[in-house]
């Protein structure tokens, strides 16, 4: 399990051993994460709980034609599989497509952060590992809503909503997250929810309202239990309570304020809705993730002096180091991942 470890101690080392590079310089870093974090997500070999639910769609996209590809539910990873699948390659490209996506928004998310290592210090754990190889489909649609979002938080609504709607062509549920920007506008705001509210309208019958039905069954009255569901629905709520208390001190922009406010009060309506559905509150907390990066990267603000300052990050540091041991010894699904095993090593 040794290249979980090492994908938490590149940001954990960024945190605690942080050096000043001049300003040509600082992407070398960056660039270097993104490349490994790909690699490690995009080649893995037969690592994460819906590794097998993969290959029969890789192949059944392999046999269909355009028209039945875009007929398809989740569109747009069918036609991912499709043309990988026509060009000669395999699982692996999809898979290494997607974790580009992944990384391309975690990379860019973290960057606009006041404290970046921090917030990929934070993804690592469960959006990277555990999302980022288990839930494919997902993963790629929450690297799209993590460019959304950075889009979001400097008021450009219209880039939120063009990749939040690209990222539901892989997974319905991103959806869900269109009705924020209309909440979180402070400028136009008629305008900016009547382009949400026709945006969401559109998606949902393209993507959703055949599959409604069946959606509300499998998730909801089937009464189907995630394991840990409430466990990471908590993670959500923790930061979403701090960030409600300290929102002055850490959210002195106005305009982010309102985003980050509704985020958050999202995450703590999830919680009583676990013992209801928690495996639907569950995928459906998965695109609140962020939330944790953002919140823990603006945490040392907090701190008046760096005596105070550095408990707090070395804190923040102890406290994910704990939750990615604890999954990985632990989980009950934690076998699904455990030995990694790299593509091009066999």
């Amino acid at each position: 399990m040794w290249p979980y470890w090492l994908m938490f101690l590149v940001p954990a080392w960024g945190v605690l051993l942080p050096g000043r590079l001049a300003r040509r310089q600082a992407w070398l870093p960056w660039a270097a994460v993104f490349l490994l974090f790909s690699l490690l997500v995009g080649l893995r070999h037969q690592v994460g709980g819906d590794w097998m639910n993969y290959l029969p769609m890789f192949e059944r996209a392999s046999r269909l034609d355009l028209g039945q590809i875009l007929e398809m539910s989740d569109p747009g990873y069918y036609l991912l599989n499709w043309l990988v699948g026509r060009t000669g390659g395999d699982i692996y490209w999809v898979n290494l497509i997607c974790a580009l996506v992944l990384m391309a928004g975690t990379v860019r998310f973290c960057r606009a952060q006041p404290n970046p290592w921090l917030a990929l210090l934070a993804a690592v754990p469960y959006m990277l590992i555990v999302v980022g190889m288990g839930y494919t489909r997902q993963a790629v649609a929450l690297g799209f809503a993590l460019l959304g979002l950075t889009a979001l938080g400097r008021g450009r609504v219209r880039r939120f909503v063009l990749w939040v709607a690209i990222g539901a062509t892989f997974h319905k549920s991103a959806v869900l997250l269109l009705p924020i920007a209309a909440l979180a506008a402070s400028r136009n705001r008629i305008l900016t929810a009547v382009l949400v509210a026709a945006t969401t309208a559109l998606l949902y019958y393209l993507l959703v309202a055949d599959a409604s039905e069946r959606l509300w069954q499998n998730y909801v009255e089937a009464d189907y239990q995630s394991q840990g569901g409430l466990i990471r629905v908590l993670m959500n709520v923790v930061p979403a309570l701090l960030l409600l208390a300290f929102r002055r001190h850490l959210l002195p922009d106005p305009q982010e304020r309102r985003l980050w406010l509704w985020m958050a009060a999202f995450a703590l309506v999830c919680l009583p809705l676990v013992p209801l559905a928690s495996t639907a509150v569950d995928r459906v907390a998965l695109y609140l993730i962020p939330l944790q990066l953002f919140v823990f990267a603006r945490l040392p603000r907090l701190a008046q002096s760096v005596q105070v300052r550095t408990p707090l990050v070395l804190a923040e540091v102890g406290y994910y180091a704990a939750v990615l041991f604890v999954w990985l010894h632990f989980a009950v699904h934690a076998r699904l991942w455990v030995p990694y095993q790299f593509m091009p090593l066999g």
